[in-house]
């Protein structure tokens, strides 16, 4: 089976075919950087991320594009109320969120435009569309005529136009033509940042800046436009409209992440339950909350709880725990051992992570029987399995991601503290005090660090 991605806007199954063979372009909304990111935010990046590494293990040359909006009316709110200039607000944030993305393991993108660097695409956009009839300037403001394409607009979020209510996206609803209609340029306010248009200074609305970069990096029409699901309506509904309307094919298939919630609710910061990454990584190690966003199908919810994320750090941790014994029996890995039938077929059934990890869990088990057999043979065939599936998710504890890091940063002082512990339970043994060593090793259990006696010396694990 080749792939098949869900469609949101066919709201269907469809086999994915790129516009160029060979080559895959694909956009993702990235960060609203008025705020440190929590894992709601992050979970997009790392679902998107596992789609790239997948279509590059296809043999695709993938181009990711992954905006940031540096400017908004949330950013200039923030800028206020801390009394500092909205470019510090928005450069501290983007720095928090590319570090986030780090931690977690995604690969750098393609390009990472930035809003503000693209306002003359923006304003051609606009003349465009204006062109068209399908834009109109009024008062300083340019805002996109919705009953122009009243034929089409709609269908990604699957409602009718008259059915839609007022977009309240702007304090001047009065210079609209029709109170739907959305905004693409903002005129000039006091303390705001401005450009110079024909319409008047000001500053772009939030939806006109990914048509305009998704076009100039990708093409006029593209392959993939990615996002939550929260974002279906108005902004991507937007961004077709103002897209297609100018001319453009935009994306052939979108897709979309579901929501990661607390208590039922979605994560911001207004409701005071954002869990930032930094306080998640004091938690499990960051290989280990990698594991927990991916192991749910990337178009489901996830209600967030201790409980789940210390389940999947377990199950992260049985899987690292084989590859960790089987390396030190298997020295050489093969790289280009085939994947497994049913980890293939999982991850072409829209990218179901979920059930690809059940068949990696399998093979570990498989592994770990081969293991204490002493078969080799089966060891190293299962070990290569292992680590190529892992390294399509992302999660290989031997690559170079994981290796240096140790899964966070916290990883490094954990491995300090523990070699402390067993260099002293080392001493014990060598004087002969077993006593003594004993209660080392029990101390480290208590802790949750399970001690493994080997030729080698002593080998340690976090407990399952």
């Amino acid at each position: 089976m080749s792939l098949h991605l869900y469609d949101t806007s066919t709201r269907a199954v469809r086999e994915f075919v790129p516009v160029e063979p060979g080559r895959v372009s694909m956009y993702l909304c990235g960060a609203t950087v008025q705020a440190p990111p929590h894992i709601g935010h992050i979970r997009s990046g790392v679902n998107f991320d596992v789609l790239r590494r997948w279509l590059m293990r296809q043999g695709y040359d993938v181009t990711l594009c992954r905006n940031v909006t540096d400017l908004d009316d949330k950013i200039i709110r923030v800028a206020a109320e801390e009394g500092v200039p909205w470019f510090v607000v928005a450069e501290r944030n983007q720095r928090a969120f590319s570090w986030a993305y780090d931690q977690l393991g995604c690969l750098p993108p393609t390009v990472e435009p930035r809003a503000m660097g693209h306002v003359p695409e923006m304003v051609e956009l606009m003349r465009r569309l204006i062109d068209k009839g399908h834009a109109y300037a009024a008062g300083g403001d340019v805002y996109f005529d919705v009953v122009s394409y009243a034929e089409r607009y709609g269908k990604l979020s699957n409602q009718r136009l008259e059915n839609m209510r007022a977009a309240g996206d702007t304090d001047t609803d009065s210079l609209k033509r029709d109170p739907r209609d959305f905004a693409l340029w903002k005129g000039a306010k006091p303390g705001e940042p401005t450009w110079p248009t024909p319409w008047g200074r000001g500053r772009p609305g939030w939806h006109l800046e990914c048509s305009a970069m998704a076009t100039k990096y990708l093409g006029e029409t593209f392959d993939i436009h990615g996002g939550g699901v929260d974002l279906i309506f108005p902004h991507h509904e937007n961004e077709i409209a103002q897209s297609q309307a100018a001319g453009d094919g935009f994306a052939r298939y979108w897709l979309h992440n579901g929501l990661l919630k607390l208590g039922g609710e979605k994560m911001s910061k207004s409701l005071g339950n954002s869990l930032l990454i930094p306080e998640m990584l004091r938690k499990v190690r960051a290989v280990e909350l990698r594991y927990y966003l991916v192991a749910a199908h990337y178009r489901s919810e996830i209600d967030y709880s201790e409980e789940a994320l210390q389940e999947a750090a377990a199950g992260y941790r049985r899987i690292e725990g084989f590859v960790t014994r089987a390396a030190e029996v298997i020295h050489d890995v093969d790289a280009d051992a085939p994947l497994p039938q049913a980890f293939v077929d999982a991850m072409d059934d829209d990218l179901n992570v979920s059930q690809a990890l059940a068949v990696i869990h399998e093979v570990v088990r498989e592994g770990n029987v081969a293991l204490a057999q002493g078969n080799k043979e089966q060891v190293a065939r299962l070990l290569a399995e292992t680590q190529n599936m892992l390294d399509v998710i992302g999660l290989d504890p031997r690559s170079e991601q994981w290796r240096a890091s140790g899964g966070s940063g916290m990883r490094e002082v954990v491995d300090a503290l523990i070699a402390v512990a067993l260099e002293q339970r080392q001493a014990a043994r060598a004087r002969k005090d077993y006593a003594a060593a004993d209660a080392i090793r029990e101390q480290l259990a208590a802790a949750g660090v399970v001690v493994e006696d080997t030729p080698k010396g002593p080998r340690w694990e976090l407990a399952r």
